[in-house]
């Protein structure tokens, strides 16, 4: 079998080496990300699994922090080739006193190493001391492959950066941001390394192939999360004697719990979406809509935002209308069943199929009151989730802040209208309250599973944001 290949990371300290790594190997809780300089200062190890073996063995290395005093140490060496000097300084005292940190660095990249990553913060200026880092990785005789690094940003310095890697004779160069990369960034990565490690160029192409796939299955992966959190939202019902719906501190509780439910399958969602990403709960959130003071899980209740949803699922300017002749109670994005005949419920049901027609009839008998979520409420959380899975699929894991989402209700293009008819798709769901996770066969059961794919389906289609 074949060795991994093996990549020191290198550049000045605070650069964003441990942040690439964390990215490209999603191990989102690998060294230590801070602002603090010097903040990585021993040489760690870490693997790129594909297929189940090592692909990329990694060498994250401390920042170089005196390169112009260690440049000019080299320089007093005893004439020989630059490969030769910098091994002579490592085997001597300097390379454990004054230089301990860039020895560890040059160690790593003079040792097994079959080339560097070279870390490079565009933001800052071209200063002596980066010229001199560089000058030293390449007395080192290895493949050198710069990674510009926050190039997104105004602050960015590319055009400074690019002419002096240009005069030190490193044409290759790869930009990459760490906290955003762009999509297919990392397969970018690998084929360009392939210009500087001819003969490992199938593996670097194997590589980028692996990624292309894994990244198509997160992508599969969140969009069957996103279905799974919708038809537990559209499955579910709770009923409540008519009796007690008429007690009001009965009634405002019942309607909470609902609420209250609701929002906690969202946040599964959520999380599942996060675990799909490989990031840790807490790492993203959804954004609150800008006029309301809560957590975006309220946006879901919203009645002017649930008022946009109706129109853009055909039902007009009101909400909590029901079909027919039945007129269910309008409680911001919920509907009450609320039939005065026999007569009225079987036409109003009808058209949602005979389970949901003998529901009705069974608790109009019975005096039962059964809550229930309209449509708008579905689009808006299909439009929440599928803009955090987007997001999500752009974000790098070297990211310290937390993520924040707005869907497009929230801004001035309002919800996509491709997803009604993705929502009109949960019909199904209406009728199986099982299907809620938690509440019945859920998740195991082959109908569900079969609509879920369904809805991932349609999703995937619509992942892209639209122009």
């Amino acid at each position: 079998m074949t060795d991994p290949l093996r990549f020191a990371i290198v550049g000045h300290t605070n650069a964003g080496k441990t942040s690439l790594l964390r990215t490209l190997t999603r191990q989102v809780d690998f060294g230590e990300v801070s602002d603090r300089p010097g903040t990585t200062r021993h040489a760690e190890a870490i693997d790129l699994r594909l297929d189940g073996r090592v692909a990329v063995r990694f060498i994250d290395t401390p920042g170089l922090e005196d390169s112009i005093a260690l440049l000019e140490y080299l320089n007093t060496l005893p004439e020989g080739t630059r490969i030769e000097r910098v091994r002579a300084f490592l085997r001597g005292p300097e390379a454990r006193a004054s230089f301990e940190q860039e020895a560890k660095v040059l160690r790593a990249l003079t040792g097994e190493a079959d080339a560097a990553m070279l870390v490079i913060d565009t933001r800052e200026p071209v200063l002596p001391k980066f010229r001199a880092e560089v000058e030293i990785l390449t007395w080192c005789a290895k493949p050198i492959m710069p990674v510009l690094n926050f190039v997104q940003g105004a602050a960015s310095r590319q055009g400074d950066w690019h002419q002096m890697l240009l005069e030190a004779g490193l044409h290759a160069r790869v930009e990459f941001d760490v906290v955003a990369p762009f999509n297919g960034a990392e397969r970018q990565l690998y084929a360009d390394m392939a210009t500087l490690l001819p003969a490992r160029r199938a593996e670097l192409a194997g590589i980028a192939q692996a990624l292309a796939l894994e990244a198509r299955e997160r992508r599969l992966a969140a969009c069957r999360a996103v279905a799974a959190g919708l038809i537990d939202v559209a499955a579910m019902r709770r009923a409540l004697p008519a009796e007690d719906f008429a007690d009001e501190p009965k009634q405002k509780k019942f309607v909470r719990d609902f609420q209250d439910d609701v929002r906690r399958h969202a946040r599964r969602a959520v999380d599942d979406l996060l675990a799909v990403f490989a990031f840790r709960p807490g790492d993203a959130e959804l954004a609150d809509i800008p006029q309301l003071a809560g957590r975006w899980e309220d946006d879901l209740f919203n009645p002017e935002l649930l008022k946009d949803a109706g129109k853009r699922l055909g039902l007009g300017a009101v909400i909590g209308a029901g079909i027919g002749v039945v007129a269910d109670v309008a409680l911001a994005g919920l509907s009450l069943g609320a039939a005065t005949t026999l007569g009225a419920t079987i036409g109003g049901a009808a058209s949602g199929g005979w389970r949901p027609l003998w529901r009705k009839l069974e608790n109009r008998l019975n005096g039962v009151q059964e809550l229930t979520v309209e449509a708008p409420v579905l689009l808006l959380l299909a439009d929440h989730l599928l803009a955090l899975a987007r997001a999500l699929a752009q974000r790098g894991h070297a990211a310290q802040e937390r993520l924040q989402v707005r869907g497009a209700a929230a801004g001035e293009g309002g919800l996509d209208d491709g997803l009604r008819d993705l929502v009109r798709g949960l019909g199904p769901a209406r009728g199986h309250p099982e299907w809620e996770r938690g509440k019945g066969a859920g998740a195991s059961d082959a109908d569900r599973q079969e609509l879920e794919s369904a809805l991932a389906r349609r999703l995937d289609e619509r992942f892209e944001p639209a122009p």
